[in-house]
């Protein structure tokens, strides 16, 4: 039995694979929402330019579906950091990435 080990163990992993391609999928699917996800509108409140954070009062995210609020964001880019200034309206684009609330797009709003 140990000699076919390895190949069972070889096998699962491959009964899994479609599983998680489904997943992946889903994922690819959810990175290239920022192209195509409606932007929220929102006021920038604070600038942690050390942490590469923002603070945003902001309306429902409808990608994420939560609802309006002030929350923290990190940025995709630190460099979006030097685009806005506390009191700035906004229109942006926020996903999980690696498990954290990431503004991935950001405009000053018109």
């Amino acid at each position: 039995m140990k000699k076919y080990a390895p190949i069972l163990a070889a096998l699962a992993l491959l009964a899994a694979a479609p599983v998680f391609a489904a997943d992946s999928g889903s994922a690819t699917a959810t990175s290239a929402a920022p192209a195509s996800a409606k932007m929220s509108h929102g006021e920038i409140k604070k600038i942690d330019t050390s942490a590469g954070k923002l603070t945003i009062k902001h309306g429902p995210l409808e990608n994420l579906g939560m609802d309006g609020m002030t929350m923290v964001f990190r940025v995709k880019d630190p460099a979006m950091l030097q685009q806005v200034s506390v009191g700035d309206k906004i229109d942006f684009v926020a996903e999980q990435v690696n498990g954290a609330l990431t503004v991935v797009k950001m405009q000053k709003s018109q």
